[in-house]
């Protein structure tokens, strides 16, 4: 029992890592890979439950878990941008060397989620029927697609407590705890899937069940371990209130991360009713493909995690070199991880495509919608890694501005444009997604090149 107890001690002890010293790239590939993995497991979640209702329990559940996906990224955006802020603030203070400024922020962020968890539970429940009619789900994919966001959003918090948890230890440098939580989580929901479908036959409120209680879990061991760290990072339930001098900076960071995330995320809706024209099978290759589509994003969003990190904590010191160095080595790194990645899936489309469902027509769908838009990716790199590095610095009004413009304007005109006096056909709406890719990339490079970004510092 000693040898268990000294083992889960060390569990705990601190694994903080200081960026703003050492190898730069060795440095952002130690923090990206742990991050990568974890954010692998994460996506497991709804892909999980994606394959199991495909392949086990109707084409209508199939398209209903893939078509809300819009609505529950929405909800979660927002939070994930503040979370943002608060990652962001608290890089820069504990690269600055200042303990004090760390703890207050945890804290801050912590009962900052607490607020929010109960908010979004209430909004979540009470607007999924009006969503899903303003998506113009069809009827048949309506009450499966209900069923499911309902017991979601009844068990939001676990999600937004791992989250923000998880992003105030990658905060200080800290990615391996929270990818071996999600390792844990994504393995229960995978057992509990199969076994609430399987073996008690709850269909879509199986799965959805399993993700809130795979979720739960997840968040409670993020949880213990800010409790029992050693670090500055160490939570004490005494100490939980709102610091207003420390909400105001994380807001200032986090309020246009999270507003980006938020309204990109319901552009999607109307995108996704764009989609939901075309009919079940449509919607079943577009499900296919954006699952698929979600694990070629990870690598590049988890080095721009890495890249938000690196520059926060650089800046932190006022080490505007490092920082800059710091942006150029992700850079790198993303595409060649995209690009190693991009070339499989293309050759590979049809089999990854029917591990989701074996619909003929799905296959054919889903197939031309990976083959078409998977070269375009590159262009993802270059917004992703430089909108991180910018909101590291604490300038988060200028991504959210770009993002804006390109992922909601730009492409609902586009779509507007090209579904009215072009062809209304399936090809052309889907190219409204690297079309806005490209707008943002272009924008962001240039502003990015030519702006003095680095004078964002929000530390004193």
């Amino acid at each position: 029992m000693k040898a268990i107890a000294d083992k889960f001690k060390s569990f705990l002890s601190r694994r903080d890592v200081d960026m703003t010293r050492g190898n730069v790239y060795g440095l952002l590939i130690r923090f990206a890979v742990p991050l990568l993995l974890g954010n692998l497991f994460q996506q497991l979640y709804n892909t999980v439950d994606t394959w199991v209702v495909g392949n086990y329990v109707g084409k209508e559940a199939f398209s209903a878990v893939g078509t809300v996906n819009p609505i529950i990224n929405m909800l979660i955006g927002f939070f994930m941008g503040l979370s943002v802020g608060a990652g962001v603030v608290i890089s820069q203070y504990y690269g600055a060397k200042q303990p004090d400024k760390v703890s207050d922020t945890v804290h801050t962020a912590l009962a900052m989620t607490a607020v929010l968890g109960v908010l979004f539970t209430g909004i979540g429940v009470s607007m999924t029927p009006l969503m899903l009619r303003f998506m113009k789900t069809p009827p048949e994919v309506f009450p499966e697609a209900q069923r499911y966001l309902t017991i979601y959003f009844s068990g939001i918090f676990g999600l937004m407590l791992y989250n923000i948890g998880a992003g105030i230890l990658r905060a200080v440098g800290d990615s391996q705890r929270p990818f071996y939580f999600l390792v844990l989580s994504a393995s229960l929901n995978i057992v509990l899937d199969l076994v609430f479908v399987l073996a008690f036959h709850m269909g879509v409120a199986g799965v959805a069940y399993a993700t809130i209680l795979s979720q739960g879990i997840s968040a409670l061991l993020v949880l213990a371990v800010l409790l029992r760290s050693d670090n500055c990072c160490r939570v004490q339930v005494k100490k939980l209130k709102m610091h207003w001098n420390v909400l105001k900076k994380i807001v200032k960071v986090g309020i246009p991360a999270a507003i980006q995330m938020a309204i990109t995320s319901f552009s999607n809706v109307f995108v996704q009713s764009y989609i939901n024209y075309f009919g079940a099978d449509c919607m079943g290759g577009w499900t296919a493909y954006t699952k698929i589509d979600a694990f070629l994003f990870l690598p590049m969003q988890s080095v721009s995690m890495g890249a938000t990190t690196f520059v926060g904590q650089n800046l932190g010191v006022n080490d505007v070199p490092r920082a800059r160095q710091g942006v150029s080595a992700a850079l790198r790194i993303s595409m060649l991880i995209t690009v190693g990645l991009m070339l499989p899936v293309i050759a590979f489309a049809p089999y990854l495509v029917r591990f989701f469902n074996d619909t003929p027509e799905v296959v054919r769908l889903g197939t031309l919608f990976l083959r078409m838009m998977s070269p375009f990716y590159v262009l993802c790199c270059v917004n992703q890694i430089l909108a991180g590095s910018l909101r590291g610095a604490g300038d988060s009004r200028t991504p959210m501005f770009i993002m804006l413009g390109s992922f909601v304007v730009f492409r609902q005109i586009y779509l507007f444009l090209m579904t009215r006096f072009v062809s209304n056909t399936i090809v052309p709406v889907a190219m409204g997604y690297p079309a806005g890719w490209l707008v943002c990339s272009t924008i962001t490079y240039l502003y990015f090149r030519f702006a003095h970004w680095e004078k964002h510092r929000i530390v004193e």
